[in-house]
């Protein structure tokens, strides 16, 4: 078929109407209180009468737009590439070659799944900027969608054309909820929903009535149980939180793997996501222990892969995500499965652990953090002098000076590295802990690091340069003869002829 005979296809029409309807929202949920301000100010009426001419004027002038957005907006996929022609005052033609294609992702929230339409992302996860290097397509229909994800991302289909399963490598087990709340996110979210009751009370001017309402009812509480009600309603919140986010996020979870080799991930409950990523991409996968989950037994499984990188510094991260957090051995299950590996190498690895010198440096890193809590606690109760930051530099030094500790112990013990079979097994982290196993040939390149005070205890970091994942994964305060020789054994000639065997 030539180029000619391709016919050009356009965005689903509906899009007009959905865009519209969103418009709309936003004109409630921002007129509702500018309303009741000026209402109070004023009169309804006259708020009314200022309120909903505007918002129709609004919604007018988005619809308008949005047909032209659809009217000027083309797109076909030929034997060769990807093509969209789009743009109203400025038109853009933009081009992408199918053999470079690494993700096709599909995303639809409520209002688009009720019109059963899906924004579809065509990425080659390359980091060019301004995002050329990808297309996106806000919306096409969902068969659609499909049609253009599995066009573009089955490099062998069936011959009757019929998307065979080649299995289930996972699905979501209800239970997996219970470890939402075992993250840093429970208490940010309680901290969140506190701001979020002040904002709102502003706008409708009873702030400072609702603060004092909560004084009122905290005043015949001793001062440490009225600040341990606080912190249990704000935990609670963020309990509720965190569980929300991850229901809404992880709903109806599914890994697949498809023919053609293609990995493929479904979730989401409110917004709808399709992530899918072709086998021959990957290059490991990641063992990653937030320690709230550590603590659990808990992991998840993030894959580490080319055409993953990152657009924008804000876009999210959770599109490498493969396995949410479940239990230790389901996660090392999946990662076997998804290496297409009898166990996991994650966890049939004997990691090699790493000299003395690496704790000392974590225990006086932890230290120097304390330090600079404390620090200037002192100064200002010695300077101004106020009496309780004095009190408050020791409290703070009695509680994070022992917690500090403990974490620069963990971290060290944490350390570790090794190989096994194809792989390259490195471990570091205590917050985040993160084992990661890394396909030998995906190795492009060492980095031999070393400070000063690494130097002087015979210490460097390692670090292994790729093209997939992070881009680098490093190899923390090893022995350096050590670390050298380990370098040479995982990736035979990047470092040998640098090496003094003498």
């Amino acid at each position: 078929m030539t180029v000619t005979e391709v016919a050009w296809q356009r965005l689903d029409r509906r899009t007009v109407a959905v865009n519209s309807l969103n418009a709309a929202g936003v004109c409630v949920v921002a007129g509702v209180p500018t309303g009741v301000g000026v209402g109070g100010a004023t009169s309804p009426g006259l708020a009314l009468a200022i309120i909903l001419p505007a918002s129709i004027l609004i919604i007018g002038v988005v619809a308008g737009a949005d047909y032209l957005r659809w009217r000027k907006t083309r797109y076909r996929v030929l034997p060769d590439r990807v093509e969209l022609h789009k743009g109203i005052l400025v038109r853009s033609r933009r081009t992408l070659s199918r053999e470079r294609v690494r993700s096709v992702d599909l995303t639809a929230g409520l209002l688009l799944r009720f019109f059963g339409l899906v924004n579809v992302k065509i990425g080659t996860g390359e980091q060019t900027g301004a995002g050329q290097s990808s297309l996106a397509l806000h919306p096409v229909g969902k068969a659609e969608a499909e049609r253009l994800r599995r066009d573009l991302l089955d490099r062998a289909p069936s011959a009757d054309g019929t998307p065979r399963r080649d299995g289930v490598l996972a699905r979501l087990d209800l239970s997996w909820v219970r470890y939402a709340p075992m993250s840093f996110l429970t208490p940010t979210l309680g901290v969140a929903a506190f701001g979020a009751v002040l904002q709102v009370a502003e706008w409708f001017g009873l702030q400072e009535g609702v603060i004092t309402w909560t004084l009122d009812r905290m005043r015949d509480l001793p001062l440490a149980v009225a600040i341990l009600v606080l912190v249990a309603i704000g935990i609670l919140v963020g309990v509720v939180g965190a569980t929300g986010l991850f229901v809404e996020m992880w709903w109806q979870y599914r890994l697949e793997r498809e023919p053609g080799g293609t990995l493929r991930v479904r979730r989401g409950l409110l917004t709808s996501r399709s992530i899918s990523l072709e086998e021959r991409r990957l290059r490991g996968v990641e063992l990653v222990e937030p320690l709230g989950n550590r603590l659990v037994g808990a992991a998840r499984v993030d894959a580490v892969a080319t055409g993953l990188a990152k657009q924008k510094e804000n876009e999210k991260t959770d599109h490498k995500t493969l396995l949410p957090s479940a239990p230790r051995e389901v996660a090392d299950r999946v990662a076997a499965d998804v290496l297409r590996e009898e166990v996991s190498p994650t966890s049939s690895v004997r990691l090699l652990p790493h000299p003395v010198a690496a704790r000392g440096r974590r225990i006086r890193w932890g230290l120097a953090g304390v330090a600079a809590v404390v620090l200037p606690l002192l100064v200002l109760g010695w300077v101004l002098p106020v009496e309780v930051l004095l009190h408050l530099a020791w409290i703070c030094a009695a509680v994070l000076v022992p917690v500090a500790v403990v974490l620069a112990i963990d971290a060290y013990r944490n350390l570790g590295h090794g190989l096994t079979g194809d792989y390259l097994v490195a471990r570091s982290g205590t917050v985040r802990r993160g084992t990661v196993a890394l396909q030998r040939r995906g190795v492009i390149g060492w980095t031999a690091r070393q400070s000063i005070f690494q130097r002087r205890k015979g210490l460097l970091t390692l670090t292994a340069t790729t093209a997939a994942g992070a881009g680098a994964y490093s190899i923390h305060d090893v022995g350096e003869s050590e670390g050298l020789a380990f370098a040479e054994r995982a990736v035979p000639d990047l470092f040998g002829p640098f090496l003094d065997r003498g």
